[in-house]
């Protein structure tokens, strides 16, 4: 167990009491140093995701042979991935499957004898415990940020609810596709201007509010089948459904101002660990460790400059496993 001790001269005046050395504050040399266990453990087991020469956040290994977990919001959005554990590149990424209600994409590099992480035995664990996870690094070096779990494991709902993406012709007969937002699911399924809506999941649309209803009980990442006319050709596919926060710039409040670098997705999770390790969007992706070094779950949003969220380890583990069969799985 690691126990940080301050030494006291006698009283202080409240100025001095006000001043701490920077050794000793939270990302202090002194303070940092005091969780080098568990930096170690960040070294060989978590990974970190490149995009070019840029660092653009860490990923989870699982498997000796190169399965990694990571954020799958931020990595599809990096043009030329590669990956490094420890200290050796790996140039060749390979998705084999994603979870958009979890945010989750399984990974492949080409590698054997990795250290995967090891799990902790539950995610309840008290409020104020210690949690560690990756800081900035070198090329080479790992650094470990330390926090504590600050508040109880919860969901975290979608901001905006579930949408398709599209905005419809106003004042047309039908459910005509006046614009589609380049970010949305809709774009991604290939749906145009001038497509005319005709069922979601095979319940027929005539109205927006036909519509609301359909997507009312569905979950954001979920997927739905749209069927729509284009000339005179049916066709359907499937949309997965995203949040207003993913397809638009959220308004920013006071605590967002001060926080920085936040992530694109901060909402519409399950459930969620919260703790206050203190950094920017690139913590998310790697493994939150417990004071032992285990996995206590994975980071997956920075949510402002005082929460972050992890994905417990006990839906991490069942995610994990689930993924991992789904990618064996005959096409």
């Amino acid at each position: 167990m690691i126990r940080l001790l301050v030494a006291l001269g006698g009283v202080t005046s409240l100025a001095a009491q006000q001043s701490l050395e920077s050794a000793y504050r939270t990302t202090g040399t002194a303070v940092v140093a005091a969780f080098e266990a568990q930096r170690a453990v960040l070294q060989t087991s978590s990974a970190v995701i490149l995009d070019g020469r840029k660092e653009a956040g860490y990923g989870v290994v699982i498997s000796p042979v190169g399965h990694i977990l990571t954020k799958a919001s931020e990595f599809l959005g990096v043009k030329t991935p590669s990956i490094t554990v420890d200290r050796t590149g790996f140039p060749a990424v390979k998705i084999l499957a994603i979870d958009s209600e979890w945010d989750l994409v399984l990974l492949k590099i080409e590698a054997a004898g990795l250290i995967p992480v090891v799990y902790a035995p539950t995610s309840g664990v008290p409020q104020g415990s210690w949690v560690v996870a990756n800081g900035a690094t070198t090329r080479t070096h790992r650094r470990a940020l330390a926090g504590i779990v600050s508040a109880k494991i919860r969901d975290i709902p979608a901001t905006g609810g579930p949408a398709l993406g599209v905005v419809l012709k106003a004042k047309s007969k039908v459910l005509e596709i006046e614009d589609v937002n380049p970010k949305s699911g809709a774009k991604k399924a290939g749906l145009q201007k001038g497509d005319v809506l005709l069922a979601i999941e095979g319940k027929a649309v005539t109205k927006v509010e036909e519509i609301a209803e359909v997507l009312k009980d569905r979950k954001v990442g979920s997927m739905v089948k749209v069927t729509f006319r284009r000339g005179k050709d049916e066709q359907s596919v499937d949309v997965r459904l995203a949040t207003r926060g993913e397809m638009f710039t959220e308004l920013m409040n006071n605590n967002d101002l001060m926080s920085g670098d936040v992530s694109k997705r901060r909402s519409g999770f399950p459930r969620v660990l919260q703790h206050d390790i203190p950094g920017n969007g690139k913590i998310v992706g790697g493994p939150l460790l417990d004071i032992d070094g285990r996995c206590l779950g994975m980071n997956i949003a920075r949510a402002n400059r005082a929460e972050n969220f992890a994905i417990p380890v006990e839906d991490l583990r069942a995610l994990a496993e689930r993924l991992m069969k789904q990618a064996v799985q005959p096409e």
